[in-house]
């Protein structure tokens, strides 16, 4: 069967490798998300363009987070782009400006908030 997408998401738990031969369109996406540097690491080498770090801050399901300072450790180790994700609120909103993060990911808050909001930077 052949799908016609533009793109695919590999969750932190997918640490497979075997898919990089399949046939794909010429502007073909591939996302990835990671938790820690050796996560990072196995995005990288699934050929990954951009990879969510996760939790930045604290959320409910996660009792864990990073923080500004241990997502930027992160985000230096690796010349992939970099994407914000968990636990994004306003009321932390200026925090994630201080990433060094080409955006932001989060479900629970557009549905709150919607997307006309303006987010300056992002």
């Amino acid at each position: 069967m052949r799908l016609d997408l533009d793109g695919v998401y590999l969750p932190a738990f997918n640490k497979k490798l075997n898919y990089l031969n399949i046939s794909k369109k010429k502007r073909f996406s591939i996302i990835g998300s990671a938790h820690n540097l050796i996560e990072i690491r196995i995005k990288e080498s699934q050929k990954c363009q951009k990879i969510f770090i996760s939790p930045l801050f604290k959320n409910e399901k996660s009792k864990k987070f990073l923080g500004v300072i241990r997502f930027n450790l992160l985000a230096n180790n690796t010349k992939k782009s970099i994407v914000c994700l968990g636990g994004i609120q306003s009321k932390n909103l200026r925090k994630v400006r201080l990433t060094k993060s080409i955006g932001i990911a989060s479900i629970s808050w557009i549905k709150k908030n919607g997307l006309n909001k303006n987010l300056g930077r992002f």
